[in-house]
């Protein structure tokens, strides 16, 4: 049986996907989620997998919902559930990641802070960086990669995009804050630093802040979620971060 925490940081993660969409289809074992605005932004329109679902039946309910979009992204939130839906979605052309689902324990650190700041401000250096990840695409996509940003704000009854700058002023590091204070749950998402200013403390001194913030509105869940194959989930354990679980991701096209 999952852990009480991991159960309720599951049900954060699918109220959040269900909040900040602009449409909604119910389908067996989950939903979809989508928003025509950006269109191009995989985790904005795809399946969302919550309970138990026919592993074989997975790749034609998620050709069904997803048919229309040149992407197919399913995300299986349950680790047994993805586990079981790994074989037939890999036949079926998907390539399969694993999550870790890391959870913060111990004392809230201490350290220089950073701050909330708008969209705005976090604007150029988060084109600027995923100009850097995808090289290739043109600028719509980088659009709407970067602007999906602000619906996130519909996701959870709190949210905080917080930055850390330079001595100049320049936002080096940045990361979404997510709080639910009625279930305790705060979930910090989508860090990033800029290529120029790695390894100098900046996405410490934002981690630290969210990691306050959270502590601040009485959320005793603080999680993130980490590439299980990416170096960043060893940097996040050398900051009280532990896996507490799995979740499934599987794209294709």
């Amino acid at each position: 049986m999952p852990s009480s925490e991991l159960q309720r940081i599951n049900a954060f993660l699918s109220a959040f996907a269900r909040r900040q969409a602009a449409r909604i289809v119910d389908l067996p074992g989950g939903f979809a989620v989508y928003d025509d605005a950006f269109a191009h932004s995989r985790a904005n329109n795809q399946v969302v997998i919550d309970t138990a679902v026919d592993s074989e039946a997975l790749p034609a309910i998620a050709e069904q919902a997803l048919g229309h979009l040149p992407h197919r992204m399913i995300s299986v939130l349950d680790d047994e559930v993805g586990m079981a839906c790994a074989e037939p979605l890999i036949r079926a052309g998907y390539t399969h990641c694993t999550h870790l689902v890391m959870l913060h324990a111990g004392p809230v650190p201490t350290g220089r802070p950073a701050e909330e700041m708008d969209l705005d401000a976090i604007r150029t250096p988060l084109t600027r960086r995923w100009r850097g990840f995808l090289p290739n695409v043109d600028d719509e996509v980088i659009r709407h990669l970067v602007d999906r940003r602000e619906v996130r704000r519909r996701g959870a009854d709190v949210v905080h995009f917080i930055g850390a700058r330079t001595e100049e002023g320049e936002v080096a590091s940045w990361a979404d804050l997510y709080l639910d204070p009625a279930t305790g749950t705060a979930q910090i998402e989508d860090l990033i630093t800029s290529e120029a200013h790695l390894r100098r403390g900046y996405a410490d001194a934002v981690v630290t802040t969210a990691l306050r913030l959270a502590a601040d509105a009485d959320c005793g869940i603080r999680f993130l979620t980490a590439d299980a194959a990416d170096w960043p989930r060893h940097w996040y354990e050398r900051r009280g971060f532990s896996v507490i679980g799995h979740s499934h991701c599987f794209e294709r096209g």
